[in-house]
Protein backbone atom coordinates (compact mmCIF):
# COMPACT_ATOMS: atom_id res chain seq x y z
CA UNK A 1 0.00 0.00 0.00
CA UNK A 2 1.16 3.15 -0.78
CA UNK A 3 0.44 6.69 0.42
CA UNK A 4 -0.39 9.46 -2.19
CA UNK A 5 -1.37 12.81 -1.76
CA UNK A 6 -3.24 14.60 -4.24
CA UNK A 7 -2.46 18.23 -4.96
CA UNK A 8 -5.09 20.85 -6.61
CA UNK A 9 -3.38 24.15 -7.68
CA UNK A 10 -6.52 25.51 -8.39
CA UNK A 11 -5.47 29.37 -8.46
CA UNK A 12 -8.87 30.84 -9.66
CA UNK A 13 -10.24 31.54 -5.88
CA UNK A 14 -13.63 29.35 -6.51
CA UNK A 15 -15.04 26.24 -6.26
CA UNK A 16 -13.74 23.34 -9.05
CA UNK A 17 -14.03 19.70 -8.23
CA UNK A 18 -11.53 18.83 -11.02
CA UNK A 19 -12.85 15.04 -12.80
CA UNK A 20 -9.22 13.84 -12.41
CA UNK A 21 -9.28 13.87 -8.37
CA UNK A 22 -12.55 11.88 -8.29
CA UNK A 23 -11.64 9.49 -10.99
CA UNK A 24 -7.95 8.73 -9.69
CA UNK A 25 -9.49 8.58 -6.03
CA UNK A 26 -11.98 5.86 -7.11
CA UNK A 27 -9.55 3.51 -8.91
CA UNK A 28 -6.43 3.96 -6.15
CA UNK A 29 -8.61 3.43 -2.69
CA UNK A 30 -10.32 0.43 -4.58
CA UNK A 31 -6.67 -0.80 -4.63
CA UNK A 32 -6.09 -0.36 -0.61
CA UNK A 33 -4.07 2.75 -0.98
CA UNK A 34 -4.05 5.82 1.28
CA UNK A 35 -5.21 8.95 -0.54
CA UNK A 36 -5.84 12.86 1.12
CA UNK A 37 -5.88 16.38 -0.81
CA UNK A 38 -4.38 19.53 -0.50
CA UNK A 39 -6.25 21.56 -2.28
CA UNK A 40 -5.18 25.42 -3.03
CA UNK A 41 -8.08 27.05 -4.11
CA UNK A 42 -9.07 29.34 -0.97
CA UNK A 43 -5.73 30.69 -0.02
CA UNK A 44 -5.66 34.11 -0.04
CA UNK A 45 -1.94 34.59 -1.05
CA UNK A 46 -2.66 32.22 -3.74
CA UNK A 47 -5.39 32.84 -5.40
CA UNK A 48 -5.46 34.86 -8.32
CA UNK A 49 -9.76 36.01 -7.79
CA UNK A 50 -10.75 34.85 -11.34
CA UNK A 51 -14.11 35.10 -10.44
CA UNK A 52 -14.55 38.76 -9.22
CA UNK A 53 -12.46 39.61 -12.11
CA UNK A 54 -14.84 38.37 -14.43
CA UNK A 55 -17.77 39.15 -12.64
CA UNK A 56 -16.91 42.83 -13.06
CA UNK A 57 -16.06 42.11 -16.49
CA UNK A 58 -19.79 40.98 -16.57
CA UNK A 59 -19.17 37.79 -17.48
CA UNK A 60 -20.84 36.14 -14.39
CA UNK A 61 -23.72 37.57 -12.43
CA UNK A 62 -23.69 39.13 -9.14
CA UNK A 63 -24.04 36.24 -6.57
CA UNK A 64 -23.49 36.08 -3.08
CA UNK A 65 -20.87 33.64 -2.95
CA UNK A 66 -18.56 34.75 -0.66
CA UNK A 67 -20.72 34.24 2.14
CA UNK A 68 -20.63 30.65 1.10
CA UNK A 69 -16.72 30.52 1.27
CA UNK A 70 -13.79 31.77 3.63
CA UNK A 71 -10.63 32.34 2.23
CA UNK A 72 -7.60 30.88 4.11
CA UNK A 73 -5.33 33.84 5.56
CA UNK A 74 -2.22 30.90 6.14
CA UNK A 75 1.01 31.17 3.69
CA UNK A 76 0.20 28.42 1.34
CA UNK A 77 3.33 27.20 1.08
CA UNK A 78 4.03 26.61 4.93
CA UNK A 79 0.59 24.78 5.14
CA UNK A 80 1.46 22.64 2.28
CA UNK A 81 4.94 21.94 3.89
CA UNK A 82 3.35 21.35 7.30
CA UNK A 83 0.93 18.81 5.37
CA UNK A 84 3.60 16.64 3.83
CA UNK A 85 5.48 16.22 6.93
CA UNK A 86 2.22 15.28 8.86
CA UNK A 87 0.69 12.82 5.99
CA UNK A 88 4.34 11.66 4.96
CA UNK A 89 3.37 10.58 1.65
CA UNK A 90 5.18 7.86 -0.81
CA UNK A 91 4.15 10.04 -4.12
CA UNK A 92 2.83 13.29 -4.29
CA UNK A 93 0.28 13.73 -7.60
CA UNK A 94 -1.40 16.51 -9.70
CA UNK A 95 -2.53 17.42 -13.16
CA UNK A 96 -3.93 14.72 -15.42
CA UNK A 97 -6.39 14.15 -18.29
CA UNK A 98 -9.52 13.39 -17.89
CA UNK A 99 -12.87 15.23 -19.99
CA UNK A 100 -12.10 18.34 -17.91
CA UNK A 101 -9.35 20.11 -20.18
CA UNK A 102 -10.64 22.93 -21.97
CA UNK A 103 -11.50 26.20 -20.12
CA UNK A 104 -10.79 25.92 -16.72
CA UNK A 105 -7.30 26.16 -15.94
CA UNK A 106 -6.09 23.35 -16.20
CA UNK A 107 -3.30 23.58 -18.13
CA UNK A 108 -1.01 25.24 -16.33
CA UNK A 109 -1.45 22.93 -13.04
CA UNK A 110 1.71 21.33 -14.10
CA UNK A 111 3.40 24.40 -13.23
CA UNK A 112 1.17 26.09 -10.32
CA UNK A 113 1.41 22.29 -8.79
CA UNK A 114 5.17 22.27 -9.34
CA UNK A 115 5.78 25.78 -8.08
CA UNK A 116 4.55 23.97 -4.60
CA UNK A 117 6.39 21.24 -4.81
CA UNK A 118 9.45 22.96 -5.33
CA UNK A 119 9.35 24.48 -2.20
CA UNK A 120 9.65 21.03 -0.50
CA UNK A 121 13.39 21.50 0.25
CA UNK A 122 13.82 17.47 2.12
CA UNK A 123 12.35 15.72 -0.28
CA UNK A 124 11.44 12.05 0.81
CA UNK A 125 8.62 11.01 -1.45
CA UNK A 126 8.06 10.63 -5.83
CA UNK A 127 6.64 13.39 -7.60
CA UNK A 128 4.32 12.17 -10.18
CA UNK A 129 2.55 14.26 -12.94
CA UNK A 130 0.35 13.97 -15.78
CA UNK A 131 -1.58 16.39 -18.06
CA UNK A 132 -1.71 18.32 -21.38
CA UNK A 133 1.54 19.67 -21.28
CA UNK A 134 3.40 16.09 -20.69
CA UNK A 135 1.33 14.67 -23.17
CA UNK A 136 2.81 17.17 -25.81
CA UNK A 137 5.90 16.74 -24.77
CA UNK A 138 7.54 14.93 -22.01
CA UNK A 139 10.76 16.23 -23.02
CA UNK A 140 9.90 19.20 -22.72
CA UNK A 141 8.24 18.87 -19.52
CA UNK A 142 11.52 17.57 -18.07
CA UNK A 143 12.99 20.58 -19.32
CA UNK A 144 10.59 22.54 -17.35
CA UNK A 145 10.25 21.21 -14.51
CA UNK A 146 13.57 18.68 -13.79
CA UNK A 147 12.17 18.31 -10.45
CA UNK A 148 9.71 15.44 -11.03
CA UNK A 149 10.25 12.10 -11.17
CA UNK A 150 7.88 10.66 -13.25
CA UNK A 151 6.09 12.32 -16.03
CA UNK A 152 2.69 10.36 -17.22
CA UNK A 153 1.39 11.17 -20.73
CA UNK A 154 -2.29 10.04 -21.53
CA UNK A 155 -4.73 8.98 -19.03
CA UNK A 156 -3.29 8.29 -15.73
CA UNK A 157 -5.77 6.56 -13.60
CA UNK A 158 -4.16 3.11 -14.27
CA UNK A 159 -0.95 3.83 -14.34
CA UNK A 160 -0.62 5.96 -11.23
CA UNK A 161 -1.94 3.32 -9.67
CA UNK A 162 0.87 0.75 -11.42
CA UNK A 163 3.51 3.12 -9.67
CA UNK A 164 1.98 2.85 -5.86
CA UNK A 165 1.74 -0.68 -6.41
CA UNK A 166 5.50 -0.81 -7.19
CA UNK A 167 6.36 2.04 -5.10
CA UNK A 168 8.82 -0.30 -3.97
CA UNK A 169 10.38 -2.43 -7.02
CA UNK A 170 12.26 0.24 -9.41
CA UNK A 171 12.36 -2.51 -11.70
CA UNK A 172 9.29 -3.26 -12.33
CA UNK A 173 8.10 0.64 -11.77
CA UNK A 174 10.51 1.79 -14.49
CA UNK A 175 8.83 -0.53 -16.98
CA UNK A 176 5.63 0.96 -16.75
CA UNK A 177 3.90 2.54 -20.03
CA UNK A 178 3.17 5.74 -20.25
CA UNK A 179 5.43 7.41 -18.19
CA UNK A 180 8.88 9.30 -18.71
CA UNK A 181 11.93 9.63 -16.48
CA UNK A 182 15.04 10.36 -16.68
CA UNK A 183 18.03 7.40 -15.61
CA UNK A 184 20.70 8.30 -13.39
CA UNK A 185 22.55 5.20 -14.43
CA UNK A 186 22.11 5.89 -18.11
CA UNK A 187 22.32 9.85 -17.66
CA UNK A 188 19.24 9.87 -20.14
CA UNK A 189 15.45 10.96 -20.14
CA UNK A 190 13.83 8.04 -20.69
CA UNK A 191 10.08 7.46 -22.59
CA UNK A 192 8.18 4.09 -22.14
CA UNK A 193 5.88 3.40 -24.82
CA UNK A 194 2.50 4.72 -25.08
CA UNK A 195 0.31 2.73 -22.54
CA UNK A 196 -3.38 1.48 -24.07
CA UNK A 197 -6.62 3.86 -24.25
CA UNK A 198 -9.09 3.11 -21.45
CA UNK A 199 -11.83 1.71 -23.73
CA UNK A 200 -14.39 1.68 -21.64
CA UNK A 201 -14.76 3.87 -18.16
CA UNK A 202 -16.71 1.50 -16.52
CA UNK A 203 -13.73 -0.02 -15.91
CA UNK A 204 -12.76 3.26 -13.25
CA UNK A 205 -14.84 2.59 -10.12
CA UNK A 206 -17.31 5.00 -9.04
CA UNK A 207 -15.95 8.29 -9.08
CA UNK A 208 -15.22 9.24 -5.52
CA UNK A 209 -15.83 13.02 -4.26
CA UNK A 210 -15.64 12.54 -0.86
CA UNK A 211 -11.98 14.11 -0.80
CA UNK A 212 -13.38 17.54 -1.54
CA UNK A 213 -14.09 19.91 1.69
CA UNK A 214 -17.88 21.50 1.78
CA UNK A 215 -16.89 24.68 0.23
CA UNK A 216 -15.45 23.25 -2.35
CA UNK A 217 -18.66 22.00 -4.05
CA UNK A 218 -20.56 25.76 -3.65
CA UNK A 219 -20.64 27.42 -7.43
CA UNK A 220 -22.00 30.90 -8.47
CA UNK A 221 -24.45 29.90 -11.45
CA UNK A 222 -26.91 32.74 -13.07
CA UNK A 223 -27.01 34.98 -10.10
CA UNK A 224 -27.60 31.63 -7.47
CA UNK A 225 -25.09 29.80 -5.73
CA UNK A 226 -25.79 25.90 -5.88
CA UNK A 227 -23.85 22.75 -4.73
CA UNK A 228 -21.99 21.37 -7.69
CA UNK A 229 -19.51 19.82 -8.88
CA UNK A 230 -17.94 18.82 -12.75
CA UNK A 231 -18.53 15.35 -13.92
CA UNK A 232 -17.68 13.57 -16.98
CA UNK A 233 -20.28 10.64 -18.98
CA UNK A 234 -17.58 10.12 -21.72
CA UNK A 235 -14.10 11.29 -23.32
CA UNK A 236 -12.88 12.13 -26.13
CA UNK A 237 -14.10 14.55 -29.53
CA UNK A 238 -14.93 13.72 -32.86
CA UNK A 239 -13.63 17.13 -34.04
CA UNK A 240 -10.18 18.10 -34.61
CA UNK A 241 -10.63 21.79 -33.88
CA UNK A 242 -6.69 23.61 -34.68
CA UNK A 243 -6.80 25.24 -31.32
CA UNK A 244 -8.29 22.44 -29.19
CA UNK A 245 -6.09 20.31 -26.42
CA UNK A 246 -8.34 17.56 -27.75
CA UNK A 247 -6.11 17.02 -30.72
CA UNK A 248 -2.86 16.60 -28.32
CA UNK A 249 -4.64 13.79 -27.15
CA UNK A 250 -5.62 12.35 -30.54
CA UNK A 251 -2.63 12.50 -31.45
CA UNK A 252 -1.04 10.70 -28.57
CA UNK A 253 -3.39 8.03 -29.17
CA UNK A 254 -3.01 7.22 -32.74
CA UNK A 255 -6.39 9.39 -34.14
CA UNK A 256 -5.13 11.51 -36.98
CA UNK A 257 -6.83 10.66 -39.75
CA UNK A 258 -9.52 13.34 -40.72
CA UNK A 259 -12.42 14.06 -42.56
CA UNK A 260 -12.38 17.00 -44.87
CA UNK A 261 -14.63 18.57 -42.42
CA UNK A 262 -12.43 18.30 -39.41
CA UNK A 263 -13.79 15.47 -37.68
CA UNK A 264 -12.03 11.76 -37.24
CA UNK A 265 -12.10 9.37 -39.58
CA UNK A 266 -11.87 6.54 -36.66
CA UNK A 267 -13.76 8.76 -33.85
CA UNK A 268 -15.89 5.28 -32.38
CA UNK A 269 -12.21 4.14 -30.70
CA UNK A 270 -11.40 7.34 -29.29
CA UNK A 271 -14.62 8.70 -28.06
CA UNK A 272 -15.57 6.38 -24.88
CA UNK A 273 -18.47 6.51 -22.35
CA UNK A 274 -19.86 5.22 -19.13
CA UNK A 275 -22.73 3.25 -19.23
CA UNK A 276 -26.57 4.92 -18.82
CA UNK A 277 -26.72 2.95 -15.84
CA UNK A 278 -23.57 3.76 -14.03
CA UNK A 279 -24.06 7.34 -15.08
CA UNK A 280 -27.50 7.31 -13.66
CA UNK A 281 -26.59 5.76 -10.65
CA UNK A 282 -23.25 8.48 -9.94
CA UNK A 283 -25.53 10.94 -10.45
CA UNK A 284 -28.26 9.98 -7.80
CA UNK A 285 -25.52 9.23 -5.24
CA UNK A 286 -24.66 12.88 -5.67
CA UNK A 287 -27.80 14.14 -5.57
CA UNK A 288 -28.94 12.13 -2.33
CA UNK A 289 -25.91 11.65 -0.29
CA UNK A 290 -24.03 14.77 -1.29
CA UNK A 291 -27.00 17.14 -2.09
CA UNK A 292 -25.41 18.29 -5.28
CA UNK A 293 -27.95 20.59 -7.72
CA UNK A 294 -25.57 21.61 -10.55
CA UNK A 295 -23.73 18.88 -12.60
CA UNK A 296 -21.30 20.77 -14.79
CA UNK A 297 -20.50 18.27 -17.63
CA UNK A 298 -16.99 18.50 -18.85
CA UNK A 299 -17.43 16.42 -22.08
CA UNK A 300 -16.27 18.19 -24.66
CA UNK A 301 -18.95 17.42 -27.26
CA UNK A 302 -22.44 16.29 -24.98
CA UNK A 303 -24.20 15.72 -28.07
CA UNK A 304 -21.61 13.34 -29.72
CA UNK A 305 -21.58 11.12 -26.99
CA UNK A 306 -23.28 7.34 -27.84
CA UNK A 307 -26.80 8.59 -28.62
CA UNK A 308 -27.88 4.73 -27.71
CA UNK A 309 -26.28 6.07 -24.07
CA UNK A 310 -28.08 9.00 -24.18
CA UNK A 311 -31.81 7.72 -24.72
CA UNK A 312 -31.07 5.19 -22.67
CA UNK A 313 -30.13 7.28 -20.18
CA UNK A 314 -33.00 9.41 -20.78
CA UNK A 315 -35.37 6.57 -19.91
CA UNK A 316 -33.59 6.16 -16.71
CA UNK A 317 -34.08 10.01 -15.92
CA UNK A 318 -37.99 9.47 -16.61
CA UNK A 319 -38.59 6.46 -14.84
CA UNK A 320 -36.38 7.56 -11.57
CA UNK A 321 -36.02 11.27 -11.70
CA UNK A 322 -33.22 13.13 -10.05
CA UNK A 323 -33.73 16.15 -8.18
CA UNK A 324 -30.40 18.03 -10.08
CA UNK A 325 -29.65 20.20 -13.44
CA UNK A 326 -26.87 19.99 -16.04
CA UNK A 327 -24.90 22.73 -17.34
CA UNK A 328 -23.62 21.17 -20.31
CA UNK A 329 -21.41 22.08 -23.37
CA UNK A 330 -21.86 20.90 -27.51
CA UNK A 331 -21.57 22.50 -30.67
CA UNK A 332 -24.48 24.48 -32.83
CA UNK A 333 -24.75 21.74 -35.58
CA UNK A 334 -25.88 19.32 -32.78
CA UNK A 335 -28.94 20.80 -32.17
CA UNK A 336 -32.18 20.14 -33.48
CA UNK A 337 -35.82 19.23 -32.26
CA UNK A 338 -35.02 15.63 -31.30
CA UNK A 339 -31.99 16.73 -29.74
CA UNK A 340 -33.75 19.39 -27.66
CA UNK A 341 -36.26 17.10 -26.36
CA UNK A 342 -33.49 15.16 -25.21
CA UNK A 343 -31.45 17.87 -23.42
CA UNK A 344 -35.07 18.87 -21.83
CA UNK A 345 -35.75 15.45 -20.31
CA UNK A 346 -31.91 15.32 -19.04
CA UNK A 347 -32.87 18.28 -17.17
CA UNK A 348 -30.51 20.34 -19.24
CA UNK A 349 -30.57 23.83 -17.74
CA UNK A 350 -27.79 25.59 -19.61
CA UNK A 351 -25.69 24.92 -22.72
CA UNK A 352 -22.22 26.19 -23.46
CA UNK A 353 -21.45 26.58 -27.25
CA UNK A 354 -18.31 27.70 -29.30
CA UNK A 355 -18.65 30.43 -31.33
CA UNK A 356 -15.52 31.33 -30.92
CA UNK A 357 -15.46 34.12 -33.76
CA UNK A 358 -17.58 35.65 -36.14
CA UNK A 359 -17.10 34.32 -40.14
CA UNK A 360 -17.35 31.05 -41.10
CA UNK A 361 -14.17 30.98 -43.07
CA UNK A 362 -11.82 32.47 -40.55
CA UNK A 363 -13.22 29.59 -38.88
CA UNK A 364 -12.87 27.26 -41.39
CA UNK A 365 -9.47 28.07 -43.12
CA UNK A 366 -7.61 28.89 -39.77
CA UNK A 367 -9.08 27.06 -37.36
CA UNK A 368 -10.35 23.66 -39.01
CA UNK A 369 -14.01 24.69 -37.58
CA UNK A 370 -16.53 23.99 -40.24
CA UNK A 371 -19.85 25.13 -38.86
CA UNK A 372 -22.13 28.14 -40.74
CA UNK A 373 -23.74 31.06 -39.13
CA UNK A 374 -27.22 29.67 -40.36
CA UNK A 375 -26.56 27.05 -38.00
CA UNK A 376 -25.87 28.66 -35.35
CA UNK A 377 -28.57 31.22 -34.83
CA UNK A 378 -30.95 28.39 -35.42
CA UNK A 379 -29.21 26.59 -32.26
CA UNK A 380 -29.68 29.67 -30.27
CA UNK A 381 -32.74 30.14 -31.38
CA UNK A 382 -34.24 27.00 -30.77
CA UNK A 383 -33.18 26.46 -27.08
CA UNK A 384 -34.56 30.03 -26.61
CA UNK A 385 -37.69 28.70 -27.11
CA UNK A 386 -37.43 25.39 -24.92
CA UNK A 387 -36.14 27.93 -22.29
CA UNK A 388 -32.52 26.41 -22.24
CA UNK A 389 -30.20 29.35 -21.39
CA UNK A 390 -27.53 29.78 -23.88
CA UNK A 391 -23.74 30.84 -23.57
CA UNK A 392 -21.69 31.69 -26.52
CA UNK A 393 -17.91 31.05 -25.62
CA UNK A 394 -15.45 33.65 -27.64
CA UNK A 395 -12.11 34.06 -27.93
CA UNK A 396 -9.68 37.22 -28.89
CA UNK A 397 -6.34 37.53 -29.91
CA UNK A 398 -6.16 34.40 -32.27
CA UNK A 399 -3.36 34.73 -34.97
CA UNK A 400 -3.83 36.89 -38.23
CA UNK A 401 -7.22 38.07 -36.01
CA UNK A 402 -7.84 41.84 -36.21
CA UNK A 403 -10.00 44.20 -34.52
CA UNK A 404 -12.10 44.28 -37.15
CA UNK A 405 -12.95 40.58 -36.47
CA UNK A 406 -13.67 40.81 -32.46
CA UNK A 407 -16.04 43.55 -33.63
CA UNK A 408 -17.55 40.86 -35.65
CA UNK A 409 -17.70 38.89 -33.35
CA UNK A 410 -19.56 41.53 -30.91
CA UNK A 411 -21.71 42.27 -33.51
CA UNK A 412 -22.93 38.55 -33.96
CA UNK A 413 -23.45 38.16 -30.29
CA UNK A 414 -25.78 40.77 -30.42
CA UNK A 415 -27.73 39.19 -33.13
CA UNK A 416 -27.86 35.65 -31.17
CA UNK A 417 -28.27 37.43 -27.83
CA UNK A 418 -27.72 34.59 -25.81
CA UNK A 419 -28.11 34.34 -22.09
CA UNK A 420 -24.50 34.77 -21.35
CA UNK A 421 -21.05 35.35 -22.80
CA UNK A 422 -17.93 34.13 -21.87
CA UNK A 423 -14.33 35.70 -23.48
CA UNK A 424 -11.12 33.85 -23.79
CA UNK A 425 -7.71 35.35 -24.21
CA UNK A 426 -6.28 32.81 -27.34
CA UNK A 427 -3.96 30.67 -25.58
CA UNK A 428 -1.16 28.47 -27.49
CA UNK A 429 -1.23 24.31 -25.85
CA UNK A 430 1.97 23.26 -26.82
CA UNK A 431 1.26 20.51 -29.34
CA UNK A 432 -1.80 22.19 -31.28
CA UNK A 433 -1.74 23.15 -35.00
CA UNK A 434 -2.85 26.32 -33.84
CA UNK A 435 0.48 26.74 -31.05
CA UNK A 436 2.58 25.83 -34.10
CA UNK A 437 1.21 28.58 -36.19
CA UNK A 438 1.15 31.29 -33.21
CA UNK A 439 5.17 30.59 -33.29
CA UNK A 440 5.74 30.41 -36.67
CA UNK A 441 4.18 34.23 -36.69
CA UNK A 442 5.92 35.47 -33.97
CA UNK A 443 2.83 35.99 -31.49
CA UNK A 444 3.86 33.55 -28.97
CA UNK A 445 7.91 31.81 -27.77
CA UNK A 446 7.43 28.03 -28.52
CA UNK A 447 6.97 27.72 -24.67
CA UNK A 448 4.83 29.75 -22.45
CA UNK A 449 4.65 29.73 -18.96
CA UNK A 450 1.69 31.41 -17.13
CA UNK A 451 -1.22 30.93 -19.27
CA UNK A 452 -4.52 31.52 -18.37
CA UNK A 453 -7.19 32.30 -21.09
CA UNK A 454 -9.51 33.91 -18.56
CA UNK A 455 -7.02 36.47 -16.78
CA UNK A 456 -4.01 37.47 -19.17
CA UNK A 457 -2.83 37.53 -22.74
CA UNK A 458 0.78 36.91 -23.15
CA UNK A 459 0.48 37.61 -26.86
CA UNK A 460 3.00 39.39 -29.02
CA UNK A 461 1.08 39.81 -32.39
CA UNK A 462 1.05 42.76 -33.82
CA UNK A 463 -2.47 42.97 -35.35
CA UNK A 464 -3.65 43.78 -31.57
CA UNK A 465 -1.40 44.59 -28.86
CA UNK A 466 -2.14 43.60 -25.28
CA UNK A 467 -3.89 47.03 -24.69
CA UNK A 468 -6.49 45.94 -27.36
CA UNK A 469 -6.86 42.81 -25.81
CA UNK A 470 -7.36 43.74 -22.43
CA UNK A 471 -10.09 46.31 -23.16
CA UNK A 472 -11.76 43.60 -25.74
CA UNK A 473 -11.45 41.59 -22.52
CA UNK A 474 -13.30 43.89 -20.16
CA UNK A 475 -15.74 45.68 -22.22
CA UNK A 476 -16.91 42.20 -24.87
CA UNK A 477 -19.82 42.12 -22.90
CA UNK A 478 -21.02 45.49 -22.36
CA UNK A 479 -20.58 46.32 -25.98
CA UNK A 480 -22.91 43.42 -26.94
CA UNK A 481 -25.85 44.26 -23.95
CA UNK A 482 -25.36 48.16 -24.53
CA UNK A 483 -25.28 48.40 -28.34
CA UNK A 484 -22.28 50.77 -28.25
CA UNK A 485 -19.31 49.52 -30.71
Amino acid sequence: MAKILFVNPNKWGRGITPVWIASHASLLKKNNHEISLFDCTFFENWTNHELKFNTKNEQYKESDYFNFVKFKKEDIFLTFKTKVDNFKPDIIFWSAISSHIHGEGEYVNLQYGYNLIDKIKKKNFLAVTGGLQITSSPSLARKNFPKIDYYISGESEFVLNDIAKNINNINELTKINGISYYDNNSKKFIINPKQTIIDDLNKIPHYDYSLFEEEIFYRPYNGKVLKAVDYELSRGCIYTCSYCVETVIQKYYGFTETSPRGALINSKSYLRTKSAKRIHEELKYLSQELRIKLIRAQDTNFLTINHEVLYELEKYFIDDPIDIILYIETRPEGINEKTVKLLKNLKVDGVGMGLELAGAQFRKNSLNRFIEEDKIVKAFKLLKENNIKRTSYNIIGLPDQDENSILETIEFNKFINPDNITVAFYTPYHGTPEQKKSFNKRYFSDYVKNLDAQLRSLSKGNLLNIEKLNYYKKNFISLVRNDKT
